[in-house]
């Protein structure tokens, strides 16, 4: 089936593959001193020059993040036009999830800007996160902004 491919086909079909199993499977080496932030829905969240991102909370009933709860950021930047966000969480220093995407209009695969805070990796109870907003520059990767904040059990 894939041999019919173009190369770029094959190249977008093995990077949702990665992807996929990556999402699932929790597997990430970036670990974080995270900070709690403290406020309501869309406000979590922080800007450094041209870049912001911004910790929105579609399922909380209390204005924070909870294990097992839907979120997702709102990203601006002019420093590109392609924008992407990494999530890892980690629970005492072991990563138990991690997630990345692409927070343009093109981005192939948009419904993967809506993430779960839980994963096989993490069954329950809070974790320390960090959502860094980062574009390619050539053959570079640049961050260009970390969002650290708590989820709660």
């Amino acid at each position: 089936m894939f041999i019919f491919l173009s190369r770029f086909g094959r190249l977008v079909v093995g990077a949702a593959v990665v992807i996929a199993v990556t999402s699932v499977l929790g597997l990430s080496t970036l670990t974080t001193n995270a900070v709690p932030v403290a406020s309501h829905h869309s406000s979590h969240g922080g800007s450094t020059g041209t870049s912001s991102i911004t910790l929105v909370l579609l399922s909380s009933t209390d204005g924070s993040p909870h294990w097992g709860q839907k979120i997702t950021f709102t990203v601006s930047t002019t420093a590109t036009t392609e924008p992407h966000v990494s999530l890892t969480c980690s629970q005492n220093g072991v990563v138990v999830y991690t997630n990345q995407t692409g927070y343009y209009a093109s981005y192939p695969w948009p419904w993967t800007q809506t993430m779960t805070l839980s994963s096989y990796a993490w069954t329950g109870g809070g974790a320390s996160c960090a959502a860094v907003l980062y574009y390619f520059s050539g053959s570079k990767t640049v961050n260009a902004f970390t969002l650290n904040f708590q989820v709660a059990a």
